[in-house]
């Protein structure tokens, strides 16, 4: 007899993921870290921590602090460097991780490091798919984000692709306008899109009247993100046609199904697993209710279901 499809499966880049609740970059370092305190296959998928050419030992301490809203972190892309992950990393994923997706988080320093990353890694075992971490600077166009610059971005995305036939997702960030940067990613060979990556804030340590991070600045992240991440999704949707991932504030069911309405095919979860690693498991299980309760066959049938106003 044929197994019925879940409920909870959907398509996105060509890949099959068995639901749309995933780890977001940062806050499942490699999976080994997790996989005491979480059943890692039974989520959609993961999103590694960043990979660089080189290695990277990131920002000074404290690295993250709390506040009212959520959380502002400045880890400064700490990662061992390609070749420890593709020797001491990616081995133990793809031995413990079988049923679901890894996306591997990419950044680099100048426009050539992405796909230098992506060549390297692109015929390892486990690996999905990549996401490219374009939100931070280019050391060689004097500090600015690729992401905001046109060509860089299309230079980073089109290097990525002549080096992969993988899926490829591009992290954008919330600021300037996200649909044009949208829509340069796409037609330069971007597969899909993550959004959104972090706000830049300041949290300051009252008493020593200095920042609380050891950086200064750093992005903010937690449930104040949700609308802004919503939004964003919401306005892509309406400009390309790929496949997205929604990220930003998400601590329940009724979250992700926030951000599928908006438009996002799959969702992922990231300062509130940091506080509670049993909460992605438990966000599965109550999409997977919610769709018994309202009927829906497939919670593919709710992606880009927004109404707007007239």
């Amino acid at each position: 007899m044929r197994r019925a499809a879940s409920p909870l499966a959907i398509e996105a880049a060509g890949l099959r993921f068995q639901n749309p609740v995933l780890l977001a970059s940062g806050t499942a370092a490699y999976g080994r870290e997790l996989a005491g305190v979480m059943d890692l296959d039974a989520l959609g998928g993961l999103v590694t921590k960043a990979v660089s050419v080189e290695p990277r030992p990131g920002a000074p301490a404290p690295r993250v602090a709390e506040w009212s809203g959520g959380m502002v972190n400045a880890v400064g892309l700490a990662n061992p460097g390609v070749d420890r992950v593709r020797s001491e990393e990616l081995p133990w994923l793809a031995a413990n991780v079988r049923s679901s997706r890894v996306l591997v988080n990419v950044v680099g320093r100048a426009v050539e490091d992405f796909a230098s990353v992506v060549g390297a890694l692109d015929g390892e075992q486990g690996v999905d798919a990549f996401e490219l971490n374009v939100s931070c600077p280019n050391v060689r166009a004097g500090g600015l984000e690729f992401g905001a610059d046109e060509s860089s971005l299309r230079a980073v995305v089109a290097g990525c692709r002549s080096a992969t036939r993988k899926p490829l997702f591009v992290k954008l960030s919330p600021l300037g306008d996200i649909a044009a940067a949208a829509r340069v990613a796409v037609d330069a060979g971007a597969d899909g899109l993550t959004l959104v990556n972090t706000l830049p804030g300041l949290v300051i340590d009252i008493d020593g009247r200095r920042p609380a991070l050891g950086f200064g600045s750093g992005g903010v992240s937690g449930r104040e993100l949700l609308p802004v991440g919503v939004l964003a999704t919401a306005k892509v949707r309406k400009a390309v046609t790929v496949p997205l991932i929604g990220v930003g504030g998400v601590a329940s069911a009724e979250d992700v199904l926030q951000y599928m309405i908006a438009g996002a095919s799959l969702v992922g979860i990231g300062t509130a697993a940091l506080r509670d690693p049993r909460l992605p498991e438990r966000i599965v299980r109550d999409l997977g209710k919610w769709c018994s309760r309202k009927q829906v066959g497939s919670i593919a049938d709710v992606v880009g279901t927004l109404e707007w106003p007239s």
